[in-house]
């Protein structure tokens, strides 16, 4: 059985992550959603609420396709995660080359200390590649709306948190 890992705060899960989810379940027999506890990035919703806002989403998903796929958090190496849950191949998102310089420091740090898992880079779709989950926030955190870039519930709970979309002029 191929595993596959997709890590990430999704802080909120964003439409570019669906896209990448979609296309990593074609990779892999099961796909493994690690969510990342990093108290660094002082995240909006808490690890409950995220990892509730990824099931959510991915259910519907998961039954449409017959992807397997499973949300897992983690707060230690992404490497050692990837052990934890059998994954072989760690998947990971790009929108830029800025995300790129990152991520290939990654996969040299990660194949230094593992080098039977691999990496595989897919890149957000065209229509995507601009989303991120930071801008997300500060457009909703300013009364703007999100609608566009997140699953209808992840958007609801967005306005929850910062009230309504402010009317246009």
């Amino acid at each position: 059985m191929r595993i596959g890992l997709y890590p990430g705060t999704f802080d909120p899960l964003t439409l570019g992550h669906m896209d990448i989810i979609q296309r990593a379940g074609r990779l892999v027999d099961r796909l493994v959603i690690g969510v990342a506890i990093n108290r660094d990035k002082g995240p909006l919703f808490s690890l409950e609420e995220r990892v509730a806002m990824i099931e959510n989403e991915c259910i519907a998903l998961s039954e449409k396709t017959g992807i397997e796929i499973v949300v897992h958090p983690f707060e230690n190496l992404l490497i050692d995660c990837a052990r934890d849950v059998g994954a072989s191949l760690i998947i990971r998102g790009l929108r830029a080359v800025a995300d790129f310089e990152y991520e290939f420091q990654m996969v040299g740090m990660n194949r230094a200390l593992d080098d039977s898992v691999e990496t595989v880079f897919l890149m957000a779709e065209a229509r995507r590649q601009a989303v991120a989950s930071r801008l997300v926030k500060e457009i909703a955190r300013l009364g703007g709306d999100v609608a566009k870039f997140v699953p209808a519930r992840v958007d609801q709970a967005l306005r929850d948190r910062f009230g309504p979309i402010l009317p246009r002029d």
